[in-house]
């Protein structure tokens, strides 16, 4: 009979232990596997932000088109998960648009890049995801040049 009670002294710290552990790793694991999935879905739209400004110029740079302005609907979610996110873009001399979006509050930041050509130029502006404002803009001068740049008031 002794050997019982040695036996449930060895195992309540083990079992005790065990409804401790099992929800903090599971927390832990799905905490990983939703940051992942959140950082998948703001490349992806970093990713297709980036198409967007690129067929924008695109269409733009075409010939028949002498001047003109022209908006251009991204098509993306205004949340990701019930999170706004903001996005920037530099370019850099060598024609590269480098995008960056942020996503708010969670702190995730995702980039993509897209070439454009030499006769464009990049106005300072936020993309701001759910902005009734959160397109792209492409505006086309008498001189083929073509300055890109988010929607905004």
């Amino acid at each position: 009979m002794p050997h019982v009670t040695i036996e449930h002294m060895i195992m309540l710290p083990l079992l005790i232990l065990q409804i401790f552990l099992f929800p903090l790793t599971v927390s832990w694991l799905m905490d990983i596997w939703v940051n992942s999935r959140r950082t998948l879905e703001l490349q992806d739209a970093a990713s297709h932000l980036a198409s967007v400004i690129q067929q924008a110029y695109a269409i733009m740079k075409h010939a028949t088109i002498k001047s003109g302005t022209a908006v251009f609907s991204t098509g993306l979610p205004p949340y990701i998960e019930n999170h706004s996110y903001i996005g920037n873009a530099t370019l850099k001399s060598n024609g590269i648009l480098k995008i960056t979006l942020k996503l708010k509050d969670v702190g995730i930041t995702k980039e993509a890049s897209v070439i454009l050509g030499a006769n464009v130029t990049w106005r300072e502006s936020t993309f701001i995801s759910n902005s009734a404002n959160a397109y792209v803009v492409a505006e086309k001068f008498p001189n083929n040049t073509i300055c890109l740049f988010f929607g905004g008031d």
